[in-house]
């Protein structure tokens, strides 16, 4: 595949631990051919215990015996196996949501080569990196849209819901409802 090198770019690590890796794949991945080469090469190799593409979800969740692989070697596998992926089935599916944009905006903060070992480019990449991702900006989006509404009622929870909490129990509820879906989407 010519853009292999590409796509393993924007592969995120989600999660990881110990025989157990989650990744974000780009959508142009999670097409149903590419998806099912993808199982299919990760649990071919040895060590691999469990291979799922999640289509909807943009991931792929690997099982794998730790004593027999690191999570470095699994990359790499995973790497080599996108150079080895049809052409045509590459471009069968769009790329979804924010992260193409945001992966043209990395192109343009972050010039291509590597910077200089205690430079200012090596200390700020890595975090221009993890904060130009699509969940990094959905949290920022929903975190705005959070203080938004707090300054918007801030005038009705100082002088009427705090005054008289019983007779507002239902905005109260709404406000405790909202958090417990911020606060469970940011554990997931």
């Amino acid at each position: 595949m010519a853009n292999a090198r590409q796509l393993a770019e924007r592969i995120v690590v989600r999660e990881r631990g110990s025989g157990y890796l989650c990744l974000a794949l780009p959508g142009e991945l999670c097409a149903a051919p590419l998806a099912a080469g993808i199982e299919t090469g990760m649990a071919g190799l040895a060590g691999v215990r469990r291979a799922h593409v999640d289509a909807a979800g943009q991931s792929l969740t690997l099982g794998f015996d730790a004593a027999l692989l690191s999570t470095a070697s699994v990359a790499r596998h995973l790497f080599s196996l996108l150079e080895r992926l049809p052409e045509e089935a590459a471009g069968a599916a769009p790329a979804l949501g924010l992260q193409p944009a945001l992966d043209r905006l990395k192109t343009i903060l972050i010039p291509p080569g590597e910077a200089p070992p205690g430079s200012l480019r090596a200390r700020v990449q890595p975090v221009l990196e993890s904060a130009l991702t699509e969940k990094a900006m959905t949290n920022f989006f929903n975190d705005i849209v959070a203080f938004y509404l707090i300054k918007t009622h801030w005038d009705l929870i100082t002088k009427r819901w705090l005054q008289n909490p019983l007779a507002h129990s239902n905005a109260w509820l709404t406000v405790f409802y909202l958090v417990f879906l911020l606060v469970r989407y940011r554990k997931t």
